[in-house]
C-alpha cells in the first residue's frame, strides 16, 4: 500500500471541554500557570485547564483540531499550558454567512464548517454545546464517521470521556 493513511481528525473545544464553567467557582481546582502565562493580561480562567489534559489528547490515535472561538489564541495560550505543539484551528465563517434558517432549527453554527472542514475524513467533535440535530445533520451530510460528544460545562472532560474517545477512535 503505498500513501500515509490520514488519522481521524478531533475537533475539540475549549470552554466547557477544557474550561468548565457554570457551576460555582470554589468547586474548580485551578492548577498552576507556565511563567509565560502568568501576569496581568493573563485570563483568569486559564488556570482551570488541567495540564493533564495535554497527555491525554496526545495519546488519542487522531489529530487534534481547534474548534474554538479563542482560534488562534489557542495555539498561544492553552497549547503550551498542555504541553502540545501548535495545532490546526478551524477558521470560522463571518457571521453574516451563517444560515439563520439553521439557529432557527436548532443546528449549531459550528457544524457545517466542521464537516466542511473534514472533507470526508472521520472525526469526533468535542463540545458542550452539540445537540441531537447537529449528530442528525452530520449523519446526512458528512461522508466518514462521525462522533458528535457532548461534554458537561460543569466539569468538562473526564477520563470517562477520554476511554469513549479512545475506544472510538481505536
Amino acid at each position: 500500500m503505498t500513501g500515509s493513511v490520514r488519522l481521524p481528525l478531533l475537533f475539540l473545544d475549549v470552554d466547557g471541554p477544557l474550561i468548565p464553567f457554570g457551576a460555582e467557582p470554589r468547586q474548580y481546582p485551578t492548577h498552576e500557570l507556565g511563567s509565560a502565562l502568568r501576569g496581568d493580561g493573563a485570563n483568569p480562567l486559564l488556570t482551570r485547564i488541567n495540564p493533564q489534559h495535554g497527555a491525554k489528547l496526545a495519546a488519542l490515535p487522531c489529530e487534534v483540531v481547534w474548534a474554538t472561538t479563542w482560534m488562534g489564541e489557542a495555539n498561544e495560550c492553552i497549547a503550551p499550558l498542555l504541553g502540545l505543539q501548535r495545532l490546526a484551528v478551524v477558521v470560522w465563517p463571518e457571521p453574516s454567512d451563517i444560515d439563520d434558517q439553521d439557529e432557527r432549527d436548532g443546528l449549531h453554527w459550528k457544524t457545517r464548517a466542521l464537516v466542511d472542514w473534514a472533507a470526508g475524513r472521520p472525526f469526533v467533535w468535542v463540545d458542550d454545546e452539540v445537540t441531537e440535530t447537529d449528530r442528525a445533520w452530520i449523519a446526512s451530510h458528512h461522508a466518514g464517521r462521525a462522533l458528535v460528544h457532548r461534554v458537561d460545562a460543569r466539569i468538562g472532560l473526564t477520563d470517562d470521556d477520554y476511554v469513549l474517545l479512545a475506544e472510538w477512535l481505536g
